[in-house]
């Protein structure tokens, strides 16, 4: 599995990780205290896009996508003082 953050408290990007191609799992849970978690994809690593609303959280969850080959990152947003979230593939 690959971890985009392990209890992140601010607004963030992670590092892009290159994704293959085929299907995946995007999961994230903690304490959310306002912030949303968002699966992001590249074909560059400049141009960023959201995956789709079922992969953009605002409390603990897991969905599915399947994406061709391209980099991937999760993004916090809109953190709280008590945000503590962590997100993987």
């Amino acid at each position: 599995m690959t971890t985009f953050f392990q209890a992140a408290a601010s607004d963030e990007s992670s590092a892009p990780v290159a994704w293959p191609g085929g299907t995946g799992t995007f999961w994230t849970w903690g304490e959310f205290d306002g912030a949303s978690v968002t699966l992001e994809a590249s074909p560059d690593g400049e141009n960023w896009f959201t995956v789709g609303a079922s992969l953009q959280f605002a409390e603990k969850g897991v969905g599915a996508f399947a994406l061709g080959p391209c980099k991937l990152r999760a993004t916090i947003a809109d953190a709280g003082e008590g945000t503590s979230v962590s997100a993987r593939l």
